[in-house]
């Protein structure tokens, strides 16, 4: 495997989708797929041995779906990069995957340029999170903390920044602050608005006019 490649997993369980995904990352640069199933409970178990960069993750599989393969996934691998590859249809189970811990969103129909956009995004510590899937998030009837007058100025900075998919060490650059001062921030911005991940916190900030999807 060549120096700096990106080492991604592929879970779907439609086969010619799962090929032309494969045949997509094989031709971007420095991205190498290094497992591919139809089966959630096989990837656990290649989980077991193997630690892949990204992981891009069907949602509606039969056996164990992408809800349950995160999970047990991300408890085996706490640092795991999991995208959820979805359509509008799985609306449903967005707040599960989010639950989860992905890292991010991208449509079925996206292009080649937003998936090595998203991969490169989570790969680096990032998030994303589709656009299109944000706006539909945002109007979900979802319950949120709504105490923004607690927030100072540069914790509103620092979810602007999050909400662009900034890692902490950009965001850290950005603001001339310590990545462990952005840490310190963003965990006190959870308990402020009461959320338990970073996507629930961007559709946290989109639900209370914090953040505007251009």
């Amino acid at each position: 495997m060549a120096k700096g490649q990106i080492k991604i997993a592929i879970i779907d369980d439609h086969d010619l989708f799962r090929e032309g995904i494969k045949l997509v990352v094989g031709q971007i640069e420095n991205f190498e797929v290094i497992f591919d199933t139809s089966n959630g409970n096989l990837f656990l178990e290649f989980l077991k041995n193997s630690m892949p960069d990204v992981v891009l993750m069907d949602i509606s599989m039969p056996i164990i779906d992408g809800v349950e393969t995160t999970q047990k996934a991300v408890e085996l691998r706490p640092n795991l990069n999991v995208i959820a590859l979805t359509m509008f249809s799985d609306m449903t189970h967005y707040t599960q995957m989010i639950n989860a811990g992905v890292k991010g969103f991208i449509l079925k129909k996206s292009n080649k340029f937003e998936l090595q956009q998203a991969i490169h995004a989570v790969f680096l510590g990032g998030n994303y999170f589709s656009q299109e899937i944000l706006q539909k998030m945002a109007f979900q009837s979802v319950q949120f903390n709504t105490g923004c007058n607690q927030l100072t100025h540069r914790e509103l900075d620092i979810i602007n920044l999050v909400c662009k998919g900034l890692t902490s060490q950009e965001i850290a650059d950005k603001l001339f602050i310590s990545q462990k001062t952005v840490e310190v921030h963003r965990t006190k911005i959870f308990r402020k608005t009461e959320v338990r991940n970073i996507g629930e916190l961007i559709v946290w900030a989109i639900k209370n006019n914090y953040f505007t999807i251009e």
